[in-house]
């Protein structure tokens, strides 16, 4: 009997009520999810915490317009003081207004009046950077103004949750102290944090060019996009197994440029460059580097010796159990501004909120043997699909096109990670409907999951020939569905798998 149960749409994966994804189980939810259907939206328990603002978000939100009277006023909370300040002004002048409480842990948001266009326009802003409040310090809020009794238990470390992650974490970073671990609210925020510092140093040098390889995760393709200081400072460089392009444009402009972002491998497609090459390229032209090991973990690839930082998402694999949403940066001591580098991301970083961070420590020590049972799955799973007559195309770190790049980094060739991508010959519906795998976003949990990632991530590029032309421009095929193997019996991955293809 097969240990996958459905799971209801809008349900909590994990069942806790901090957990980071949700079940879609029919692509009709997906659908409906993305274009906000009242129908299926109000079905929603919770949802990734960038994306789907936390019920608990939102009820301490609704306590607060109440208390200052804001009716016909959207509130949004974030991580700090500075994050609502920085909101406030990107949102422009006399639009929103900035809450400041100090009692307690402190509360602070922006305040604006309710309109499509801002409320579109603040959300998108606070996902990109990773600036929402914690859901846990909604919690203990909650619980301080008297409208929750208490917060609700789990296993929790009860010792210094800092050495504990640290300590953990270290081996992932040979050579490394903990003066060059910065933690994060989440992985985003790592991203930004590095994005930021790097602007800063590199920009007093005349270098504001920044360099994308690859198809990378949506959000750090917006901050790239988005917070450049001009279109002309944003290059994005498709073809990540060709150098060639980079070589020549370093050539010409390696005067202007600040730095070069890649994931190893990338999101969706799961391809790796010829990192110790791209890192000499970088190092040749002054340009820092910054290497996201997310997809596979950083216990899986090891990338410190060639960046000058690596960001990565601690959801992902050392928050195993999916109820935790955390990241860090880490610098590379012998990056020529180290010193500089570990300021500048501490001084943008936001922190871990500490019941996150007690959370994360409880779970991170699990991590080694999480991914051992996963990656024990991962290569028969792949064999299984690359061998049904129903798939067109498997993706996974040893593909053909990336396997020597990805031996040069990973820490053995069983180190695989989690994420398969694939595509079908025919249309997806069908299948994924059937299918009995738990459905929803995120990676890296100790329960498989899968989702239509393009659907999730890109959907309006999906629904629009223009967007699905760019998709398959960069190689991604816009009915992509992203696996993410568990700690599940491998027989009933597959078998799940074998009853909704055949």
């Amino acid at each position: 009997m097969s240990v996958f149960a459905p799971i209801p749409i809008g349900q909590r994966i994990p069942d806790s009520l901090h957990a980071v994804s949700c079940s879609l189980p029919t692509l009709a939810s997906v659908r409906g999810y993305e274009e906000k259907d009242p129908a299926i939206t109000r079905q929603l328990t919770s949802g990734y915490p960038r994306f789907v603002v936390h019920p608990l978000l939102q009820q301490l939100a609704a306590r607060v317009g109440e208390e200052y009277g804001l009716s016909g006023k959207t509130v949004w909370l974030t991580s700090s003081a500075r994050i609502a300040d920085l909101l406030a002004r990107r949102l422009g002048p006399g639009v929103a207004s900035v809450i400041r409480e100090e009692e307690g842990a402190g509360l602070h948001g922006v305040v604006h009046d309710t309109t499509p266009e801002h409320d579109a326009a603040a959300k998108l802003f606070l996902q990109n950077i990773g600036g929402f409040m914690s859901s846990r310090a909604a919690e203990d809020e909650l619980v301080r103004r008297g409208l929750l009794p208490s917060a609700a238990p789990e296993p929790s470390f009860e010792g210094n949750s800092v050495a504990e992650v640290e300590r953990q974490l270290l081996p992932a970073f040979p050579g490394a102290t903990p003066a060059d671990i910065v933690f994060a609210n989440s992985g985003m925020n790592a991203v930004y944090a590095a994005f930021r510092s790097i602007s800063e140093i590199q920009g007093s040098r005349g270098r504001t060019v920044w360099i994308q390889l690859g198809w990378l995760y949506l959000d750090t393709i917006a901050i790239l996009r988005r917070l450049t200081t001009s279109p002309f400072d944003y290059v994005h460089l498709r073809d990540v197994f060709d150098l060639g392009p980079l070589e020549r444009l370093l050539e010409k402009r390696g005067s202007k440029v600040a730095g070069i972002v890649a994931e190893v491998p990338t999101n969706p497609l799961i391809q790796t460059p010829d990192i110790p090459a791209l890192a000499a390229l970088a190092r040749r032209h002054g340009v820092h580097l910054v290497l996201d090991p997310s997809v596979n973990s950083p216990f899986a690839v090891n990338l410190l010796p060639y960046a000058d930082v690596v960001v990565t998402s601690l959801t992902k694999y050392t928050a195993s159990e999916g109820d935790v949403i955390a990241g860090a940066a880490v610098v590379n001591a012998a990056s020529p501004d180290a010193d500089a580098l570990r300021k500048g991301i501490t001084r943008w970083i936001e922190p871990v909120y500490p019941r996150d961070l007690a959370r994360l420590a409880a779970q991170i020590g699990q991590t080694s043997e999480v991914l051992a049972r996963i990656q024990r799955s991962v290569p028969e799973v792949v064999a299984f699909l690359s061998g049904h007559p129903a798939v067109r195309e498997v993706l996974w770190a040893l593909h053909p096109a990336s396997r020597e790049n990805y031996l040069k980094v990973a820490r053995s060739p069983e180190s695989v990670g989690s994420m398969i991508s694939f595509s079908l010959k025919g249309p997806i519906d069908a299948f994924y409907d059937r299918l009995d795998l738990p459905k929803g976003p995120s990676f890296g949990m100790t329960r498989t999951l899968i989702c239509p990632f393009l659907y999730l991530a890109h959907y309006d590029m999906v629904t629009k020939p223009e967007g699905r032309s760019e998709l398959q421009a960069n190689g991604i095929d816009p009915e992509l569905l992203r696996l993410s193997v568990g700690t599940e019996p491998t027989e009933d991955i597959i078998g799940a798998l074998r009853t909704a293809l055949d």
